[in-house]
């Protein structure tokens, strides 16, 4: 008779368990359900705090998640969030920045804009030197010639030969090319429906062609 009411404990208490079991993976089910019918499209645009123009390549990352985006070269974005979800705006040359999303949210939809704030960094000083190490530096100053005076060293760079070659290899710097081009434009403006004006006084036609007649670029081809 005992082992008969021992026999019935133990059937009934593995239907419980067994019956328990399956309750709790229906719960788990509707909340799974319930969670995936929460889920919210969260869309907007990330702006920049003085100018309000859009910052591009942000990193928009679930807090405690490894889910994310980016925003376009536009400043959008679009990601899957649910109510409650903590997002964080992650940009260099700004601070970071903290929305979370409302956890009373009844629409699948909801967007909001993003202002970032510039962040200053200072970095500190770098001294570059052209030399690998204090020990190389210290051969180059031991042989390093001095002999040379101020006046032997101008001689040097006044040579003919030097100057020569300046004059041949040097080529115009920026804004001498800029005030060429305007010229140019300007005298073809102010000739405009005229017959064009004779270079004879203007002196970079003159260099020009001194240069090329140096360089030979005038004399005839011989045929063979």
């Amino acid at each position: 008779m005992k082992k008969l009411f021992v026999i019935l404990i133990i059937v009934f208490t593995g239907i419980n368990l067994k019956l328990l079991a399956q309750n709790s993976n229906v719960t788990s089910t509707v909340v799974t359900k319930k969670s995936s019918n929460n889920l919210i499209q969260f869309s907007g645009v990330v702006l920049d705090k003085d100018s309000l123009t859009p910052v591009p390549l942000v990193a928009i990352i679930v807090s405690g998640t490894n889910r994310g985006t980016k925003t376009d070269f536009y400043g959008f974005f679009n990601l899957i969030v649910n109510p409650g979800d903590e997002l964080e705006f992650i940009s260099i040359q700004y601070k970071n920045a903290y929305y979370k999303v409302p956890d009373t949210l009844n629409n699948r939809y909801y967007s909001a804009i993003q202002i970032l704030v510039k962040d200053t960094v200072k970095l500190p000083t770098i001294e570059v030197y052209p030399w690998p190490s204090k020990d190389e530096f210290k051969k180059a100053f031991l042989t390093l010639n001095l002999t040379d005076t101020d006046i032997e060293r101008a001689d040097k760079n006044l040579q003919r030969e030097a100057l020569t070659y300046l004059e041949r290899n040097q080529t115009a710097s920026a804004s001498e090319n800029y005030r060429y081009v305007m010229q140019a434009y300007y005298t073809k403006v102010y000739s405009a429906g005229q017959q064009p004006s004779i270079s004879l006084l203007n002196p970079i036609a003159w260099a020009q062609f001194i240069d090329a007649w140096r360089k030979g670029k005038y004399k005839k081809e011989k045929k063979n």
